[in-house]
């Protein structure tokens, strides 16, 4: 029996005798099955407390473990708040309770003096009938009589105050108050944690936000060339679901040569690169940032990538528009001095006719002059009109209208080319509603085009045929040559601003966008069929004057 004994005191480390063994041994296990019990609550708090778990969910399972050790019947948590003290959770609340926001008052107040004193407090409310307090009240309705309050510190700052409530006078052990204490720094640094990954969590959400509604698209690349993030921008521009998208590499998404791949340059050079670029028919700048890691090495690129066709295009017809400021102050110099000495030749000429017989050999030279003269006004007046900057109406007015004007000014220098005009005017199109003015900008651009692709080629019929007529609710305007024709490759570029083929005597580039541009706001369009070596055909289109007006 001795030697059993001696096996028990090894065993549980209590000094036992045949009456006492049995106690001791069951009061070791109790305190055993308590520290286990206090290690998992703990063990609780440290697992259960994230950013999916709310306060009261976890007051919750705390209070259910704590009931098992302890008499313990309501859990409180409060919070700072800019140097506010709030009840921010009560478990289990009722109609008596203190109800969260509470804030508590800086004096007479017992969670406040925790807080301030940053010590754990305990009161026995039955006790304490001498003290009053701002909570006193309101925990005696609620039947309270013990009160165990401890400051939530982490990191050497008071976060908050967690306090227990039991509706029993219970006395705790040295060690029940050191566990309650782990359990509320434990608390405290959970707390802490939730707040950072709030933190983080609200950083994060705030970038992807701002990320997704910058109107520029934004690609990050890695090494590889392949697209690895991006943002809604790119989504609306490139019209492609994420996975196709992100199965391509940059250049096959852009469509671009390697040559042309601005991500080259900075992945050659670690340094910041820019291009203009024509992707989708669209005119595009693209920026690529280079991003660095601290061993000098190149992960990533970042790249900005802006639609700025629409600018182009306004900054080209305000080039136009320059220009026909100038051609049109011009033009009225010109007129005014041509305009008294033209009268006198037109008046001298008309006065000749009337005395001279027409059987005489110079009647017809004076007819000629008289002619000439009148030609000479027309064209004066066709270049005023033309080159008027007053502010553009939209009126009632005829396509023929337009080619009749346009050829006023310049079918002689067509024709001196050797170039052969056919005219085919519907006599029954349609009116159209637009501005008589912009109309014949564009008929003069496409004509100066045709005449310029012809020049450029050695054949002995040389033709420019102009066709008006109706189609599918439009009034269309086609100019079709037998010229040099246009390279496939430059197809989806001649209508972006500053593009020409020419050199810089015979274009800037302008017309053909200031054309579309002029047409757009018409309603309509202009579309282009061309084969190199061939010839071309615009065919411009506008809604005709009953569907403009809708």
């Amino acid at each position: 029996m001795n030697n059993k004994l001696e096996m028990i005191d090894l065993l549980t480390g209590v000094k036992s005798s045949k009456r006492s063994y049995y106690t001791e041994l069951k009061k070791t296990v109790v305190e055993l099955q308590k520290k286990n019990m206090q290690l998992e609550i703990i063990n609780e708090v440290t697992k259960s407390f994230n950013i999916d778990t709310s306060m009261d969910e976890m007051l919750t399972s705390i209070l259910d473990k704590l009931t098992q050790m302890f008499p313990i019947h309501r859990l409180y948590v409060s919070m700072v708040d800019e140097n506010e003290l709030i009840l921010t959770n009560v478990y289990p609340t009722c109609s008596l309770t203190m109800q969260p926001p509470l804030c508590f008052p800086h004096v007479h107040s017992l969670f406040r003096s925790v807080l301030e004193d940053k010590e754990p407090v305990f009161k026995n409310l039955l006790h304490e009938e001498e003290e009053d307090f701002f909570e006193k009240g309101t925990l005696k309705k609620v039947g309270a009589q013990s009160m165990f309050l401890y400051p939530l510190i982490c990191k050497g700052k008071v976060e908050g105050v967690f306090c227990l409530e039991s509706k029993e006078e219970i006395m705790l052990e040295e060690a029940d108050y050191v566990f309650l204490q782990q359990l509320s720094d434990q608390l405290a640094v959970c707390i802490e944690n939730v707040g950072l990954y709030n933190k983080v969590l609200k950083s994060k959400k705030e970038w992807e936000e701002t990320f997704r509604s910058v109107p520029s698209m934004i690609f990050v690349v890695n090494a590889d060339e392949k697209v690895t993030l991006f943002n809604h921008a790119v989504r609306e521009f490139f019209k492609l679901d994420d996975d196709t998208i992100y199965e391509q590499s940059f250049h096959q998404l852009l469509n671009i040569e390697g040559q042309e791949n601005p991500l080259m340059e900075t992945f050659q050079t670690k340094q910041n690169s820019a291009k203009q670029l024509t992707v989708r028919n669209r005119i595009c700048e693209l920026e690529c940032y280079p991003s660095i890691n601290a061993n000098s090495e190149l992960t990533e690129v970042i790249v900005y990538m802006n639609d700025v066709t629409e600018k182009r295009q306004i900054e080209a017809q305000l080039i136009q528009s320059g220009k026909l400021a100038a051609i049109g102050e011009m033009a009225a110099g010109v007129a005014h001095e041509l305009n008294n000495p033209l009268t006198a030749v037109l008046g001298n000429a008309q006065l000749l006719l009337r005395t001279s017989s027409k059987e005489k050999k110079e009647y017809k030279l004076l007819e000629d002059i008289h002619q000439c003269g009148i030609r000479c006004k027309h064209i004066i007046r066709s270049l005023l009109t033309f080159s008027r900057q007053d502010e553009y109406e939209f009126q009632n007015c005829s396509i023929n209208k337009v080619v009749e004007q346009v050829l006023h000014l310049i079918r002689y220098q067509i024709e001196h080319q050797n170039i052969t005009i056919l005219l085919q005017l519907d006599p029954n199109v349609p009116n159209i509603n637009g501005s008589l003015q912009q109309l014949e900008q564009i008929a003069i651009n496409l004509l100066i085009n045709a005449k310029q692709a012809l020049e450029e080629i050695d054949i002995e019929q040389k033709m420019i045929q102009i066709n008006t007529y109706e189609e599918n609710g439009h009034v269309c305007l086609r100019i079709t040559d037998n010229g040099s024709g246009i390279e496939e490759t430059m197809m989806q570029e001649i209508f972006n601003p500053f593009f020409t083929t020419k050199n810089a005597i015979k274009g800037s580039g302008l017309g053909l966008s200031v054309s579309l541009g002029i047409a757009r706001s018409h309603g309509g369009t202009i579309e282009v069929k061309s084969e190199k070596g061939k010839g071309s055909m615009f065919t411009l289109f506008i809604p005709k004057k009953e569907e403009a007006d809708r």
